[in-house]
């Protein structure tokens, strides 16, 4: 196959001719070698890894040593609504979801954390960290805040999903505000997520009210781009 070396870099039209034919590969297979590749485009091995290190960058291909290039997960789609749970909904998917308790802490409510939910700056809050695997891979990492109080509430969380277990304890939360925007991942998020320092993260923000209108959770989330997409039903 010869490309058209128009105006487009060669690279660059070949890894959009890569990127559509990804659709015929399953998540965990390989790509042809290197050589193989490019004597079919017709070009030399530099510019097909050029092409290649497109959709790496962009998330769709990982170079696995020693075995080659690997296809990866397509993102899955999370549809937010008021009343949606992370767990429930993916699970719903077909999905395996693990949610891992990785961290609880006392801290103390910033400016911004106590207008949210109407307490005092510098009030104690509890924090619960978790994990989010789909399929036994890290997807997302979040950190759940609430005012002191409900300590005694939280006490038996050791993993799950926390929508689900504080229904079970008479306290269905609403989601009634969203933020989401992309950052970069720190040091230990890349480490957790087994994502590249390089590959955008979506971050949500994200506050929950009880069912008389209260603020009581306030969350943070951070998610592989690569892997996650939200839809924002209304």
């Amino acid at each position: 196959m010869n490309l058209s070396r128009q105006d487009e870099p060669v690279y660059r039209e070949l890894a959009d001719i890569l990127r559509r034919e990804l659709a015929d590969y399953r998540a965990g297979d390989f790509l042809p070698g290197e050589v193989m590749l490019a004597e079919r485009f017709g070009v030399n091995r530099h510019t097909l890894r050029r092409a290649i290190d497109e959709l790496v960058f962009e998330g769709s291909l990982l170079r696995r040593q020693g075995k080659g290039t690997q296809v990866l997960e397509r993102p899955l789609i999370y549809s937010m609504t008021a009343e949606s749970a992370y767990s429930q909904s993916l699970s719903a998917q077909g999905h395996g979801v693990q949610a891992l308790l990785l961290k609880r802490r006392y801290c103390f409510a910033s400016r911004e954390e106590a207008q949210y939910l109407g307490i005092a700056e510098m009030a104690p809050m509890i924090e619960l960290q978790t994990l989010r695997k789909l399929d036994n891979q890290p997807v997302s990492l979040i950190r759940h805040r609430y005012c002191a109080s409900h300590a005694p509430l939280l006490a038996d969380y050791n993993g799950g999903s926390l929508r689900q277990y504080l229904r079970e304890r008479d306290m269905p939360l609403t989601r009634t505000q969203s933020l989401i925007g992309a950052r970069l991942p720190n040091r230990e998020e890349a480490a957790l997520l087994l994502m590249p320092r390089h590959l955008p993260a979506l971050s949500v923000f994200t506050l929950s009210r009880d069912r008389d209108g209260r603020a009581v959770e306030l969350a943070q989330s951070t998610s592989r781009s690569d892997r996650f997409q939200y839809q924002v039903v209304t």
